[in-house]
């Protein structure tokens, strides 16, 4: 097959705008086949923000104190995406926690405001992050901001590749799909980086890192597949936060 560059860009365009609020231009071509297809550079676009994150990082722990670089970075990185999966975290736990059937915790999860459970995930995953962060130090936790939005995008495209859909459609978006080859590409693409991050960080590193990815990305699956029977996007919005908490906590455990 031949491979169209011009195609591909399209795609990785698509992905941006599905999962940031980044510019991208407005004729952009779109289909609901084509936004499937575009899954496979939902970790390609995590490396993106998580860049946007570390540059904002490294550059302001130049004159601020760690913790204040930090916080800036993970500020720039929920207004790249704006808190999209973020939102996702929060819902999810408002379901999976007050929801005592699947069809009462996915009638929460649709529920646009925040709940207990939801604010307290939320608040918990990001102070994590926060204290995570300043602990690697300012190279290393842009290095590992990279990484983990990445291998988070993956633990989410996993979901998608093998676990059902619990609602029976996709409300007003479309169902979150991907294709078996766009699976190989999204996988390609997380093994390039995690080969960057062993060259930059060494190999312990980036097989902690994809360790405590999908050690928490699939935690956080058995919970929902055991409540809902499959998944929704608020739970892809959780496994996305869930495996790059994952792959940090491992990272900073193994340092």
């Amino acid at each position: 097959m031949r491979f169209d560059l011009r195609l591909e860009w399209t795609l990785f365009l698509l992905a941006v705008q599905f999962l940031t609020r980044l510019p991208v231009p407005r004729d952009l071509e779109f289909s609901d086949d084509l936004l499937v297809r575009a899954t496979k550079y939902y970790p390609l676009v995590g490396c993106l923000v998580g860049a946007i994150g570390a540059g904002v990082l490294w550059l302001f722990e130049l004159w601020v104190p760690d913790l204040v670089a930090v916080l800036l970075s993970l500020a720039a990185t929920i207004m790249a995406t704006g808190a999209f999966h973020e939102d996702g975290l929060a819902d999810a736990a408002d379901g999976l926690g007050g929801g005592l059937t699947k069809e009462r915790a996915l009638e929460i999860m649709r529920d646009s405001r925040i709940g207990t459970y939801g604010a307290v995930t939320l608040g918990t995953t990001l102070a994590l992050k926060v204290a995570i962060l300043v602990s690697l130090g300012p190279w290393m936790a842009g290095i590992m901001l990279i990484a983990g939005h990445a291998l988070g995008r993956m633990a989410a495209v996993h979901v998608i590749a093998t676990t059902d859909y619990a609602r029976d459609h996709g409300a007003k978006f479309t169902v979150p799909s991907v294709t078996q080859d766009g699976y190989r590409v999204a996988l390609l693409v997380s093994a390039g980086v995690l080969l960057g991050l062993a060259l930059l960080a060494g190999p312990g590193v980036a097989l902690c890192a994809i360790v405590g990815s999908t050690l928490l990305g699939q935690a956080f699956r058995a919970i929902f597949v055991r409540k809902l029977g499959g998944y929704t996007g608020d739970c892809l919005g959780g496994t996305q936060q869930m495996g790059e908490l994952g792959a940090l906590l491992a990272v900073l455990i193994w340092l």
